[in-house]
């Protein structure tokens, strides 16, 4: 009989060679999943792994990816730190990039720069407000964040549709979902000639690196880990809840809607349906690889961003289908959870009992239970 119990102490070692061991499980999962459509594992790595930072082309194509994923897997972060299970960064993503592109297609070529301002900030302000409304249902109604944040996100993606079907849709885009392509004075500025990764990656990995240090190395940061550790702690320590969970999820929000608008304004440079292919999902799986440090998570976006660009590499040369990402995302999901889950518990063998022998115990700590009850009634009561 298996018997699960928490280990005494954890491996600090071990927690931080997770996320490796999981890669390489991964991969080896992977390559019988090539093996099985008839593709050398090999030749599907190099396309994987090698090729999204073969040229400049690339390594630009691989920044456009890493971007979204990297700020909404910030704001994550913070969240899971906090014990709080947001999983709605893909719905604050896409009412952000909606919010941006309403501001944006009133731009003309002789408008100032600070349209682009405008936008962003509307991107932002959209992603807190819609992060506002799970965290108002939790702190008033005590509703589940993980339920109505996964709501929100399908409601979001069909404001998105309705968006360009209707109010943001082309006028002479002979009825296809997409909105003008935006005027050059709402267009972030790119960073490399050859590509499109624009000045969005940068403070993207600004934004992490500030992430980091207000966590680790400020009051409030120390109050959000105390508070995702043990909540009845950081009460009894005085420690505001609400200002906690409205701080981490409007952050959160801000992140992911800043995501949506440096999308639509950077490397799309319009509105359309396919704004994110499952970025705010996926950058659950770049928080967790990353170990919930906004610094890991750099690394880890870069990486969950190669996935993406080679994906649709091996569509091209290997013709495998775009969803082999998913199953890589799944699987590495899978492997990482398993490993941190063999971190923190043990799994021991325990002698199996018999059935006589545990009628027995239960009878015995029935009658047990029954004279406790008795001894405690008072005299003279029925």
């Amino acid at each position: 009989m298996l018997k699960v119990q928490p280990r005494i102490e954890s491996s600090k070692r071990m927690a931080l060679l997770s996320p490796i061991i999981a890669i390489i499980l991964t991969m080896l999962v992977s390559s019988l999943m090539f093996i099985s459509l008839d593709v050398s594992p090999l030749k599907a790595f190099e396309v994987f792994i090698i090729q999204p930072v073969s040229d400049a082309y690339n390594l630009g194509e691989l920044m456009v990816k890493a971007t979204p994923l990297l700020l909404c897997a910030t704001g994550l972060a913070l969240c899971y730190r906090a014990n709080i299970w947001n999983i709605g960064a893909d719905g604050q993503l896409l009412i952000g990039a909606v919010a941006a592109s309403a501001v944006a297609i009133h731009a003309t070529e002789n408008s100032s720069s600070i349209m682009l301002i405008f936008a962003i900030l509307a991107g932002v302000v959209a992603g807190m407000a819609w992060s506002a409304i799970p965290t108002l249902l939790d702190r008033v109604f005590s509703t589940n964040i993980i339920l109505s944040t996964i709501m929100l996100n399908y409601i979001g993606l069909y404001a998105l549709l309705w968006a360009v079907h209707g109010p943001l849709a082309d006028p002479q885009g002979f009825g296809f979902p997409e909105s003008v392509m935006f005027s050059d004075p709402v267009l972030l500025p790119i960073i490399q000639e050859e590509g499109r990764a624009t000045v969005s990656i940068l403070f993207a990995i600004l934004l992490a690196i500030l992430s980091g240090i207000a966590l680790f190395k400020t009051l409030p940061g120390f109050k959000l880990r105390v508070y995702g550790e043990d909540q009845a702690a950081a009460r009894y320590a005085g420690f505001s809840s609400n200002k906690i969970v409205w701080g981490v999820m409007l952050f959160s929000g801000a992140l992911a809607g800043f995501a949506g608008a440096s999308e639509v304004t950077g490397p799309i440079g319009q509105l359309i349906p396919s704004v994110s292919p499952g970025y705010g999902y996926a950058a659950i799986i770049v928080a967790y690889l990353g170990r919930l440090n906004p610094i890991g998570i750099i690394l880890s976006a870069l990486f969950m961003g190669t996935l993406y660009m080679g994906s649709d590499l091996a569509q091209i040369e290997l013709g495998l289908p775009t969803a082999i990402t998913g199953l890589f995302q799944g699987t590495l999901l899978f492997f990482l959870l398993a490993c941190d889950f063999l971190i923190f518990y043990q799994i021991k063998i325990a002698p199996r009992r018999s059935r006589k022998k545990a009628e027995r115990e239960f009878e015995t700590q029935k009658q047990a239970s029954q004279k406790q009850k008795m001894d405690e009634t008072p005299e003279g009561v029925a």
